[in-house]
């Protein structure tokens, strides 16, 4: 069987890591992160391809994978419900499907704290260079796969003209505790899909396991992304420290100033609906994200595959960046398995991807266009609140698209 080097030890790498070792093949992961890595990620949507890509994996936990809702509800700005309607869906959360893909892989197969700087075909093998505390290694594969994110050293090594582009808006994010929450707030919100859309901005939640990934009533959480513009000075102010230190990349979360914490919060009062205000004002520590679009050209470059979003990032808006990323994983994994481990089978892989990232950023620009839209017209209020509860974060395979989405709007 082959040996394989997969650069990034997150989800997507974690994902093709379990399927290739499950095949048989001599898998090492390198991730760049020391120590644990829990708790790194928030709420996600977990598409009927997320769980047939765990399945591929090995892994049966649909039963435990996260929280169920049974529908959606859109709030307006004095907390009564606009609209509601059925739509069942799991959610669950970037640690445990983490714990769930980490567990499954054999320890030695999986490396933190190491720093990849390089990659290097050789005729029939690839030199993947990395350096640990210090220490320069390599690691020789039939074919690398990276999957180290929206920043991949390995793909502006290859592709250094694919770079992020600003959406012109961030996310703030958080999750707050089940137990904080007022009865109002547990019996009107909690339990769905909620969405508040003011003008220009959306904000949407749902309920996550809680601490330990515990699902049961009262030890849950609300998970929350709120979509607001953000461009020039105000870029600036949200993406810059108490200690004046400027992030333009994303800053962490426990820089944001507070400050920006205090404004958000009064924003939230002013704003949206009381239930997604009091969320926002109990989440211990909010935080937030500049939105991005990716789209690259090519995957693959002789042995070397991007995957995740390494290769495509679509707004979160679709809900489907790990789920898009599984089902990269998939196709590496069938095409490795039918072809070997060689510049074929990642020939093939990128064939069948390429387009399924093109129409992912496609229709996540649809999704976040009255958030930031391009020629500068905020589409009537009732439009804006129908294409946001209908289409937001929905199962394509399951419920197809509600509001006439065409490939050619974006």
């Amino acid at each position: 069987m082959a040996r394989i080097v997969v650069i990034g030890g997150s989800l997507g790498g974690l994902f093709v890591a379990n399927m290739l070792h499950r095949d048989g093949h001599e898998v090492q992961v390198l991730e760049k992160v020391k120590g644990s890595m829990n708790g790194r990620g928030a709420g996600i949507v977990s598409h009927d391809a997320l769980v047939k890509s765990l399945e591929r994996a090995g892994l049966d936990v649909q039963a435990t994978l996260g929280v169920e809702v049974p529908g959606r509800v859109l709030l307006d700005q004095a907390g009564k419900s606009l609209i509601a309607f059925d739509m069942p869906q799991v959610l669950t959360s970037w640690s445990r499907l983490y714990q769930i893909l980490r567990a499954a892989l054999p320890a030695d197969c999986y490396f933190q704290g190491v720093s990849v700087s390089r990659v290097e075909e050789q005729g029939d093998s690839v030199q993947v260079v990395s350096t640990t505390d210090g220490q320069e290694t390599i690691w020789s594969a039939d074919v690398v796969i990276a999957s180290d994110g929206i920043r991949s050293n390995i793909r502006q090594q290859f592709f250094p003209q694919v770079q992020p582009q600003y959406a012109g808006y961030i996310a703030w994010r958080g999750v707050c505790d089940e137990s904080l929450l007022s009865k109002l707030t547990q019996t009107t919100l909690f339990d769905y899909f909620g969405f508040c859309v003011p003008p220009e901005e959306q904000i949407i939640g749902y309920p996550v396991a809680g601490s330990d990934n515990n699902t049961s009533r009262g030890h849950r959480a609300y998970n929350f992304v709120w979509y607001r513009p953000a461009a020039g000075d105000a870029l600036q102010a949200v993406l810059t420290d108490a200690d004046g230190v400027h992030y333009p990349q994303g800053i962490p979360p426990n820089k944001v100033a507070w400050q920006q914490l205090a404004q958000v919060r009064e924003a939230a009062r002013r704003l949206l609906s009381p239930q997604f205000a009091e969320i926002l004002e109990k989440t211990p520590q909010p935080f937030l994200q500049p939105i991005f679009d990716l789209v690259s050209d090519s995957l693959t470059v002789g042995r070397v595959a991007l995957m995740g979003d390494a290769a495509f990032v679509a707004r979160p808006h679709i809900g489907m960046g790990v789920a898009k990323a599984s089902e990269d994983a998939v196709a590496l994994a069938d095409a490795i398995r039918t072809h070997g481990a060689n510049p074929h089978a990642l020939a093939v892989y990128a064939q069948s991807r390429l387009p399924a990232g093109r129409s992912a950023v496609q229709r996540a620009r649809w999704l976040g266009s009255y958030v930031k839209s391009p020629d500068g017209q905020t589409p009537p209020m009732a439009q804006r609140q129908h294409q946001a509860i209908h289409e937001t974060a929905i199962d394509l395979g399951r419920y197809g698209h509600q509001s006439g989405f065409k490939e050619d709007n974006a």
